[in-house]
């Protein structure tokens, strides 16, 4: 990189210099320029220190007596950044202050070169670099100094640009740009204050928060004139805030939240209380808290302790220990040194340089600290992927390092700051992702994933290898599924295309063709498998279990583990690389699982890629663990065991103990006529039903009873019948023999085993308009959806029945009550052309008799409904609340659309709509599906708490053996009682009742109540007379 003196150069040097301060026109200056610049380039940078051309240049733009020389010497910079590129940047950066006073300058040639070679310069700058530009730009807007305001505009001019092209780094620096930028705002110079809300406006946007963005113009205003801030804060007020909060937005949102606590007027101080409490729950980084929210903390406490208003405090104390749960009060805090300084990152340059060249020049001193910055920036963007490293810092190293040197000092500088960082960020290392056997298909270094408004990850990495099976773990709505679903769609950035690594996603709740279609000729209509022939699909079906009975059924006939199977079977004939399993063993029994288990275990050339909140399947299959971690991927060796060793907090994948969610069910109303908890509230008796197209029925002959003490598994292997069984239970479907008796005030919350199908319908709704609309008449309007409400011709039909009353004939129009009649219901009638007065009173089994079954029904379940509502309000807080025993935070009830939840939070926004109407039942198909661990602990709390019945099939023996004392056990469509009956058996009843009855005390004569006072008095004297103990009174002596 030397290079040696010599007479000619320095002669071409000085010639040129001499043109670029003295040639008549700009063409002839840039041409001298442009050839000095391209005489560097060929000799070497270090040319620049040997004639001093910067500082010559430099000089000439300060030459205040010759516009001509300082337009020169302008041109001359601007050259230099043209040609050499990055490789003299840095040092020219620490120029551009020099350019920015010259915007300044009397002549106008000369401030349009200074705007030129400022462009030219700030254009080439990389995002890293920002911690240099952003203080430059600060001082020339006078915020340290003061600065003619064609400056200040020029240093405005050039944030706004540079915002463009670095947003997240200028999001970082908002805390600092922001006060300087006010202060241009609120300039006396029009042209300033015009030049700084536009730059405010570009700067303030680069958080991407979309509640705050429609009001970013009232925030502007607001920084450059603080008597709008009561008026900004009522604007806030009426925003909902459902966007995840990261650093911008605080950045722009604390300043204005300090002050308005400073207001005098209790309406602003309300609605900024209530605007910090709703900002701070959604926080989801701690260093992001622990660099803002402290700031808040003095104000809120304040409020708290000493408002005037009760109210206020209420608030105060809610937003404060909102802003605690964030992270936003501690004293000091760690979240800066977790990051590497620029000093650090210097000095990692520098060993590194000195190590490969031994001495370095102290003229190449400024790009040290350059790319420390850029390192640094590196670091805190957790930015370890090696090719962006080179990609960036090997231009600036070229300047003055030998080219064979350039790797060899990027390694070393790579490492030395990535094991500072793994040093203070043990939690983010990511080491082990680069330490796996087998081969890598797959290798992401670096993407980012969102869904909606919420970041899932932010700057991770993902390497996969062949035959490894990693288990995705992370809390309801991390965005386990989401991420299975972008790979497949092949939305993930650097993941190779489909025709390099084949894909296949196993989600039967994904399945949307025609599922009327049978099962062979549903696989068949695949598009992806239309090069293979119905024999060879008919055999993959075959070896997942499907037999001739089965392939012969529609899509829709099959049970929810039948058609996991069928999707597994069409993954297996994509022939994929890759599979990406969503909750497999959802709806499968004990033995399909193993059989599951089994066949992962056996491919040792398909990587697989699971979702699952089953920790004895994880435990049987993985390999490796993915854990989602602040936002970032985190690969662990071994299975779940091993990853819980490791990180103990995941012990909740493990036991439902260890939850720390606590559901709360609320209290079932009384039911007219069951005094006893142990008294039958539901039967089924003989019933037998068979699906159309079915050959075999699947319930034989099934009897069974239930109480409010029930709690009951029903287990069997998948397609038994069990699901056919809960449905003719809850009135879903009507058998086709035998009867099913309900009390008629019993009310029943079902979550389905395909609990979606209940929301589908409404994923553009948020969970609490939901269940508003769904209870919004007074009724359960899923309840009037069920088979048994529909009105079939025969029952029409009856309807048109004359009945005869007093002598006439009469039809039913509508019942209109019920009220009880000793042990049974009367229903009062309107008769159809009759006044009310005529109405009648029939009994429940009059009615029945008569064939209005449906009718009675029908009139029960309504009553049912709206009994259970009377204990209800169906109004905002109520409904929030609600949702808040269930497990689902308030906000994402009341602000998230369902189309955006996961699967765990839909679950729950099933459970809270079937238990709204204080139900006396809950009937859960496969509860442990979309579950986590953590909300699997807080659901078992709250069934055993509950005083209502509870039925639930799940093939999760850990979690119905610690609740369910009694077993259905269903096997070829028959069903057999086990374990302890909480049903009392009515024969007995009806023995103790007549014991009772014999027991019962009679009266006694007047003759018999004399003889016994008589026998009274002489046990009395004889006692007075011998003494001793008295003979106690009895009522049979």
């Amino acid at each position: 990189m030397m290079v040696t003196a010599t007479s000619e150069q320095a002669a071409l040097v000085t010639e040129l210099l001499n043109k670029i301060n003295t040639a008549p026109t700009s063409n002839e200056v840039d041409q001298a320029a442009q050839e000095l610049a391209k005489a560097v380039q060929s000799k070497g940078m270090i040319m620049l220190k040997q004639y001093k051309i910067l500082d010559q240049l430099l000089a000439s733009t300060k030459n205040k007596k010759s516009g001509l020389e300082r337009e020169g010497g302008l041109i001359g910079f601007n050259a230099m950044e043209e040609v050499l590129g990055h490789e003299v940047e840095p040092l020219l950066v620490q120029h551009l202050a020099t350019f920015l006073d010259l915007y300044a300058d009397k002549g106008t040639v000369v401030q349009e070169a200074a705007q030129v070679a400022s462009r030219t310069l700030v254009d080439l700058m990389p995002p890293e670099a920002t911690k240099v530009l952003v203080p430059i730009l600060l001082d020339g807007m006078g915020f340290n100094s003061s600065k003619k305001w064609q400056t200040k505009i020029g240093a405005l001019k050039l944030l706004e640009r540079f915002t463009e092209k670095a947003p997240e780094q200028i999001g970082e620096c908002l805390p600092e740009i922001i006060p300087a930028v006010s202060d241009c705002l609120s300039d006396t110079k029009k042209e300033v204050a015009v030049a700084a809300e536009k730059a405010m406006t570009k700067v303030c946007a680069v958080g991407g928060n979309p509640d705050i963005h429609k009001h970013l113009k009232d925030l502007v205003l607001c920084m450059g004139n603080p008597t709008r801030v009561p008026e900004t804060i009522e604007k806030l007020a009426q925003t909902t805030f459902v966007a995840e909060v990261n650093g911008p937005t605080l950045a722009i949102m604390v300043p204005l939240l300090t002050r308005a606590l400073n207001e005098r007027s209790t309406t602003i101080m309300r609605q900024t209380v209530v605007i910090t409490d709703n900002l701070c729950k959604l926080v989801r980084d701690p260093r992001t808290a622990a660099q803002f929210l402290p700031q808040l903390y003095p104000g809120i406490e304040r409020q708290a302790e000493s408002a005037a208003f009760p109210e206020i405090r209420v608030l105060a104390n809610r937003a404060k220990d909102t802003l605690i749960a964030a992270g936003g009060h501690s004293e000091k805090t760690d979240a800066v040194s977790a990051f590497v300084t620029v000093e650090e990152g210097t000095a990692a340059v520098k060993s590194a340089a000195t190590k490969a060249q031994g001495f370095l020049d102290s003229f190449f001193s400024p790009y040290l600290s350059y790319l420390g910055t850029i390192v640094a920036d590196f670091a805190r963007q957790e930015m370890f992927t090696k090719e962006k490293w080179v990609k960036v810092l090997t231009p600036y190293l070229k300047a003055f390092l030998m080219k064979s040197d350039i790797p060899a000092v990027i390694d070393n500088v790579f490492d030395q700051v990535h094991k500072l960082f793994k040093e203070r960020n043990k939690d983010n290392d990511d080491s082990a992702i680069d330490e796996q056997e087998g081969e890598e298909i797959c290798h992401v270094e670096d993407f980012s994933l969102a869904y909606g408004t919420r970041l899932l990850l932010s700057h991770t990495r993902l390497k996969l290898h062949r035959g490894q099976r990693y288990g995705l773990c992370g809390e309801n709505g991390a965005g386990k599924s989401t991420l299975l679903n972008a790979i497949h769609n092949g939305k993930v950035e650097g993941f190779p295309p489909k025709d390099q690594v084949r894909t296949a996603l196993v989600d039967y709740n994904s399945q949307a063709a025609d599922t009327s279609l049978k099962v062979v000729d549903y696989v068949s209509a695949d598009t992806t498998l239309q090069h293979i022939s119905r024999e060879d699909i008919e055999k993959s079906l075959r070896e997942v279990g499907f037999d001739d009975a089965r392939l012969d059924v529609p899509v829709s006939g099959l049970s929810g583990g039948w058609k996991m199977k069928l999707e597994l079977a069409r993954a297996m004939l994509s022939k994929a690389d890759i599979l990406l399993l969503d909750e497999p063993t959802n709806h499968l029994d004990v033995t399909n699982i193993k059989w599951l288990e089994d066949y992962l275990n056996a491919q040792s050339q398909v990587t697989c890629l699971i979702v699952s909140h089953d920790s004895g399947f994880l435990d049987n299959v993985c390999t490796k663990i993915l854990h989602y971690h602040n936002k970032k991927l985190r690969l662990y060796h071994g299975n779940l065991s091993a990853f819980v060793e490791v990180y103990p907090p995941a012990r909740t994948y493990y036991t439902l103990d260890a939850s720390t969610i606590e559901f709360t069910f609320p209290k079932p109303s009384v039911l007219q006529g069951v005094r006893s908890n142990t008294k039958a509230i539901l039967k089924m008796t003989d019933c037998t039903y068979t699906y159309p197209g079915n050959k075999q029925p699947s319930l034989y002959n099934a009897s069974a009873s239930l109480s409010l003490s029930s709690r009951v598994a029903v287990i069997g292997p998948n397609g038994a019948g069990k699901s056919t069984m809960i449905k003719l239970l809850t009135g879903e479907m009507i058998p086709q023999t035998g009867t099913v008796w309900r009390h008629p005030a019993l009310r029943i919350g079902y979550v389905a085993q395909h609990a979606f199908h209940h929301l589908n319908q409404h994923l553009e709704k948020t969970p609490t308009d939901y269940l508003q609309w769904r209870y919004s008449t007074g009724e359960d309007k899923e309840v009037a959806e069920k088979e048994t409400r529909a009105w079939s011709e025969e029952e029409k039909e009856q309807m048109q029945k004359f009945i005869k009353v007093d002598g006439e004939d009469r039809q039913i129009e509508v019942l209109l009550g019920r009220t009880k009649l000793k042990k049974t219901f009367q229903y009062e009638i309107k008769w159809k052309n009759k006044l009310p007065k005529f109405n009648s009173w029939f009994s429940r089994e009059q009615l029945l008799e008569l064939g209005f079954n449906k009718l009675v029904q029908q009139f029960d379940d309504k009553e049912a409904s709206r009994e259970g509502l009377l204990y209800r309000e169906l109004t905002m807080p109520t409904i929030r609340q609600h949702f808040a025993d269930i497990g689902l935070d308030p906000d994402i009830a009341q602000y998230t659309k369902m189309s955006a939840l996961s699967g765990g939070q839909k679950v729950k926004v099933v459970i809270a709509a079937a238990m709204w109407n204080n139900c006396h039942m809950l009937v859960l198909d496969e509860p442990t599906n979309f579950l986590d661990r953590e909300a699997l602990g807080g659901l078992a709390t709250a069934i055993k708490k509950w005083e209502g019945a509870v039925v639930m099939i799940s093939h999760s023996n850990e979690f119905v053996s610690a609740l369910c004392p009694e077993t259905w056990r269903i096997e070829g469509g028959r069903l057999q009682r086990e374990g302890q009956f909480a049903v009392d058996d009515e024969t007995k009843i009806d023995e103790e009742k007549v014991k009772a009855k014999i027991s019962k005390k009679k009266k006694k004569t007047r003759n018999e109540i004399k003889a016994q006072e008589e026998r009274r008095r002489a046990r009395h004297l004889k006692w007075i007379i011998e003494g001793g103990e008295k003979e106690p009174d009895t009522e049979s002596d």
